[in-house]
């Protein structure tokens, strides 16, 4: 594919870096100079100081040959008007805008819902955008479902699936402590695959040889119900979330807020680009687990401001810090506290200080994925990375109409990837186990065209076109290997 990245920041250069390992033809344009001077220490592409906004500068580097355009400057307006302007005059271009600015997310967003009949068909997307991503939405739906999963660690789920991947640390109590993984089946009745092992900062595929010591970090594919008694083995206690405090009223806190305490309401606001299938799942976890949930925040408009949108909670204005304040309230006894204010090192220090008090669980708002370690250590259990939540949602649209879904993990070591088999794969009709390439990929889950519910495979799961199926996957290799699976051109 060939992708043109305007905005070389954070976001443009990690989204490129993704692009180039897998062999993909990147162009990046900025029009700062000490910008494009960083982006070309780091990157193996054309890289052009120019303004991203100039059709003749994007016909430059190739525009009308593209795949897609991917827009991530620091203005709203520029990437919405530079994606206006590739869809006048090359309509076939896939075209990706980060917008922060809720207001124009939630208007288009309803305005696509009101007009779902007309866009797809009769008219352009709307702003020629086929896809906007908004940081402060995608942050909290990471949140969100690390709340539903009992904050126990980056929790993936699926529609229509009681399965799930959990990243779970392994102590020096845990009966799989220095057991290999062939005989880590004699260690319980559990039925659980061991998905990925964190060794010492590097992940890898596993194999039955694969020992586990004090301190890997396991992704293991295992069902709702029987999670916390995996976790249990493995030296971890869940807690439920009876009592959630929420810290920061502010925009990703209120997004929060209101898909945990309003679900359909914001089902209906999201409109087609919401999540309705993760909402109705949030809804029964929120009606069965949680008797008391507070929203602090020290300014005292926002605080109103939530006061009046969540009469339903407990909402108070007040320094989250102040340790007489936490004591006085409760806080302290809470069984999870979630720092998202807009203040990302404050929210990290501030999640190890609730902990240390005594509150169960906390999950942190970092910036990147490259704070998460420091989190952890700092003893934050889930640490969410905002840009990071940005680059995995842009590369899921980028990977073609067959590929749904995608979540890095470890820096983009390790790619998760649900896509469907093409008509013209080389996976077609074949079983798992004629296709078994150990050390490059595994197919976790499998569901069958026609079929709703995802279920674990075994080595005589046969694939057929039309199939769904989850892939764990080098990040390195995932454009090859998802071709393979989807057909020789991703679609």
């Amino acid at each position: 594919m060939k992708i043109v990245i305007v905005g070389a920041g954070f976001t443009g250069v990690q989204l490129a870096k993704l692009l180039i390992n897998e062999k993909n033809q990147v162009a990046l344009i900025d029009n700062n100079e000490d910008t494009i001077r960083h982006a070309q220490n780091q990157l193996d592409c054309t890289v052009l100081c120019a303004d991203g906004n100039n059709l003749e500068t994007l016909e430059s580097v190739g525009i009308h040959k593209a795949d897609a355009l991917v827009c991530v400057t620091s203005s709203d307006e520029v990437n919405m008007i530079t994606c206006s302007l590739v869809d006048a005059v090359y309509p076939d271009v896939l075209k990706i805008a980060r917008v922060r600015n809720y207001a124009y997310y939630v208007n288009t967003a309803a305005a696509e819902k009101k007009h779902g009949d007309s866009f797809g068909s009769n008219h352009r997307p709307l702003y020629g955008i086929n896809y906007m991503i908004n940081p402060d939405v995608e942050a909290a739906e990471s949140i969100v479902k690390a709340i539903e999963n009992g904050a126990v660690g980056n929790v993936l789920t699926f529609d229509n699936s009681d399965l799930e991947i959990a990243r779970i640390t392994v102590n020096e109590k845990s009966i799989f402590r220095d057991v290999s993984l062939k005989e880590i089946r004699t260690k319980t009745d559990i039925k659980f695959l061991v998905v990925y092992v964190e060794k010492g900062g590097k992940t890898s595929l596993p194999s039955g040889d694969t020992k586990i010591e004090a301190g890997d970090i396991l992704g293991v594919l295992v069902s709702k119900e029987q999670l916390v008694p995996l976790m249990e083995l493995c030296g971890t206690k869940a807690k439920e979330l009876r009592r959630v405090a929420l810290i920061g009223a502010g925009r990703i806190g209120t997004i929060v807020a209101e898909k945990f305490l309003n679900p359909q309401k914001e089902a209906e606001t999201a409109g087609n680009q919401g999540q309705k299938g993760f909402l109705k799942r949030l809804t029964s976890y929120v009606g069965r687990k949680t008797q008391d949930f507070v929203i602090i925040d020290s300014n005292d408009v926002l605080a109103k401001n939530a006061s009046e949108k969540f009469p339903q909670a407990r909402v108070m204005c007040a320094d989250a810090s102040d340790e007489n304040f936490l004591r006085e309230e409760g806080i302290t006894s809470y069984d999870l506290a979630i720092c998202a204010t807009h203040n990302h090192e404050l929210n990290m220090v501030l999640a190890a200080y609730l902990e240390s008090l005594g509150v169960g669980q906390t999950i942190s708002l970092v910036t990147s994925s490259a704070f998460e370690t420091i989190a952890v250590k700092l003893g934050v259990d889930v640490p969410v990375a905002l840009r990071d939540a940005v680059v995995d949602s842009i590369m899921s649209h980028l990977r073609g109409k067959s590929v749904k879904e995608i979540h890095t993990v470890t820096n983009g070591q390790m790619e998760i990837v649900e896509c469907e088999i093409g008509g013209e794969s080389k996976v077609n009709g074949k079983a798992l186990k004629e296709i078994s390439n150990p050390g490059l990929f595994l197919v976790l889950l499998c569901r069958q065209s026609g079929i709703e519910e995802y279920k674990i495979v075994d080595g005589n799961t046969r694939l057929y076109a039309g199939d769904h199926v989850v892939i764990i996957v080098s990040g390195e290799q995932s454009k090859k290997v998802l071709s393979y699976f989807a057909g020789a051109d991703g679609e």
